[in-house]
Parts: C-alpha cells; sequence; structure tokens
C-alpha cells in the first residue's frame, strides 16, 4: 500500500509493538523521583522509571513483605469489622 492510499490516524499495523502511558509529578514528587534517580544512578526519566518500578514490584512479591502486608489488611478488616475506625499510637 502506498502513502497516499492511506487515512490518517488509522493503525495498519495491528500487531502493537509497546505498550506506553503518562506520567504527571507535581514538584515534592519529582523531587523524590529526581533523588531517586541519583541513588540507583540512572539519568533518563523514563528508564530510571521502570526500573524503580521493577525494584517495588519485587519487594511486594517477597514472602516477608507479602506476609506483613497481609497481616495488616486482615487486622484493618478486623478493626472495621469490630468498630475500631481509629487506631492511635
Amino acid at each position: 500500500m502506498s502513502f497516499k492510499n492511506k487515512v490518517p490516524f488509522v493503525r495498519y499495523n495491528e500487531d502493537k509493538k509497546r505498550d506506553t502511558f503518562n506520567v504527571n509529578f507535581n514538584p515534592s514528587e519529582r523531587e523524590i523521583f529526581d533523588r531517586a534517580k541519583l541513588v540507583i544512578e540512572q539519568v533518563k526519566d523514563s528508564t530510571a522509571l521502570k526500573q524503580l518500578a521493577f525494584f517495588g514490584a519485587k519487594v511486594l512479591q517477597e514472602d516477608k513483605n507479602v506476609y506483613l502486608l497481609e497481616t495488616l489488611f486482615k487486622n484493618k478488616r478486623k478493626n472495621t469489622r469490630t468498630g475500631v475506625l481509629d487506631f492511635e499510637l
């Protein structure tokens, strides 16, 4: 198919190769993100964001962290059921 026969804004290649999305940071989030980039020594925003997301996913899926989160959510459910809505230290 030649360029003349193509209609604008129509996907001719049905196999979507990449999945992309936009991320908006407010100033405080941007400051935190820039500090994290320094820690992991990555200058590119997209690569840093991807690496930090994988770090977070690995941490959340560790057995000890899964147990911790399950316990916290279970306690919150029990507190709601028994009427303890606010917990103070």
